[in-house]
């Protein structure tokens, strides 16, 4: 077993120049703030940044994520290769994982990033058309436990079981070509990223796509003729056959990503559903108070409308309210007065104010409520003093005497 080497100084600089990156991007505030709730931005740091101790090859980044819907979002992902081990070869499987603004309590969408010189697998288990990626792990996303660096590892484990990309076939200038796939060798200095040992295709309905020619010998101009017209059928067939294929795996890839985007506007919906269940139990408790104290007013207005003697029309102002004493009666009229001055002033503040009035004439009548408002408000402010001397001294009387 080989051990891997101890951190080295450019091991130590890159994983501070990732914290130092991390904590720039997610810190920033306003416009060109990321779109993470921040209640979870110091999780989806350490995330990040443990993934790029475990996988030094996976460099996190910010880059313009474009929606289904045409929508553009500056958020986060880490690029770079995830390792895998393939019939005891070690190869490298690039690989885009994108946080999305729901993460980390949904899961990131990730991706298979093929090179020019390699194409995905047709009909893999865990990779669609496009590139995207759908294994159990993601579909069984739980929050808060789950995390990009078991991600990556559930992504090693199944690709090693069955690796999504394969290099191209090249041209041979061997006049005898041959047309298994060329292998392009792990950590090759040729290819931008290694790519996984070639597997046998099922042979083409149309075979190479041309009829083999006679010998030179028997050959006829007729047969010749025919011979080239049927290649060039055949070839445009095959053509046209590839050409509907690409356009239905872009369909394919966006009804994916619509389903995606349905599946998270199902969440956004059930959760309004539930918030409005919620405010409507809240309502119909409020509604239900109402209620109750609704028969609670009528019931006294049907126990006091006897004791009136006569019509509610009949009743005066004055006689509505009936002090226990004089003083209760002295403050009542104070403060009856005090709050009629005030609503007689702001009625001339409206008159000034339209014009209704001439300044002069507004300053006069405000400097004689001003005064007689304030003998009104001196005179209450005596009231209750006597009122509160009043009671201090009743207290006292009732007060039991202290033994000696």
């Amino acid at each position: 077993m080989v051990h891997p080497p101890p951190p080295s100084t450019t091991t130590t600089t890159s994983t501070a120049q990732t914290q130092q990156f991390l904590s720039s991007v997610l810190s920033q505030r306003g416009p060109s703030s990321l779109p993470y709730s921040e209640d979870v931005k110091w999780l989806i740091r350490q995330h990040l940044l443990s993934l790029h101790q475990s996988y030094p090859s996976l460099h996190p980044q910010t880059n313009t994520f474009t929606h289904n819907d045409g929508r553009t979002l500056n958020l986060l992902q880490s690029d770079g290769t995830v390792p895998i081990l393939f019939q005891n070869v070690t190869y490298n499987i690039p690989v885009v994982i994108w946080l999305m603004e729901s993460y980390p309590r949904h899961p990131p969408l990730v991706f298979v990033n093929p090179t020019r010189d390699m194409v995905i697998k047709r009909n893999h288990p865990f990779v669609n058309p496009s590139g995207l990626v759908s294994i159990p792990y993601l579909q069984n996303w739980v929050y808060p436990s789950s995390n990009l660096v078991d991600l990556c590892r559930n992504l090693s484990h199944y690709f090693g079981l069955d690796p999504p990309l394969y290099s191209q076939r090249r041209p041979n200038p061997n006049p005898n070509p041959s047309y298994s796939s060329s292998v392009i060798p792990p950590n090759s200095t040729t290819a931008v990223r290694p790519a996984i040992p070639p597997r046998t295709y099922p042979p083409s309905p149309y075979g190479s796509g041309r009829i083999s020619s006679p010998s030179p010998a028997t050959e006829d101009p007729s047969e010749v003729y025919k011979r080239n017209a049927i290649n060039k059928l055949v070839e445009s067939v095959h053509n046209d056959a590839s050409e509907l294929r690409k356009k239905r795996e872009v369909e394919m890839d966006g009804m994916f990503t619509a389903q995606a985007v349905l599946r998270q506007r199902d969440e956004v919906l059930s959760q309004g559903v539930h918030e409005m269940q919620y405010e409507k139990e809240g309502l119909e408790q409020q509604l239900q108070m109402v209620l109750m104290n609704t028969d609670v007013l009528e019931a006294w207005v049907r126990e006091n409308e006897g004791k009136l003697g006569g019509g509610l029309g009949d009743v005066s102002a004055d006689e509505a309210f009936e002090t226990s004493d004089s003083l209760s009666k002295q403050m009542l009229e104070t403060t009856s007065a005090d709050l009629a001055i005030e609503d007689a002033v702001y009625a001339l503040d409206k008159a000034v104010q339209e014009g209704a009035i001439p300044f002069d004439l507004y300053l006069r009548n405000v400097r004689l409520l001003s005064r007689e408002q304030f003998f009104h408000r001196a005179t209450s402010a005596k009231v209750r003093a006597v009122q509160m001397q009043a009671q201090i001294t009743n207290m006292a009387a009732r007060a039991p005497p202290y033994a000696v």
